[in-house]
């Protein structure tokens, strides 16, 4: 399945949304997502930084992996134009 090119905006945009909308993230703000060296496709993007909040590091830890899994079988970044 092939999946979605997404500038670093959006795909920081989606990536937050969808870190808030984890249990205990509502406060949780991801800074930005940032490409992996050496990797060309797929999930060839991770998420290196977020503000905790009010939010704990263990729920935010998981819910980043989570997001992370989710969002990377459905986008890929792709340059800024």
């Amino acid at each position: 399945m092939a999946t979605i090119g997404k500038s670093n905006t959006e795909l920081t945009h989606l990536a937050n949304e969808a870190l808030r909308g984890q249990p205990g993230c509502e406060t949780a703000q991801v800074t930005a997502v940032s490409a992996r060296p050496h990797a060309s496709a797929g999930r060839n993007w991770e998420i290196p930084n977020v503000v905790l909040g009010d939010s704990l590091i263990s729920d935010v830890d998981r819910a980043v992996i989570t997001v992370h899994h989710q969002l990377g079988r459905r986008f890929h970044l792709v340059g800024d134009e």
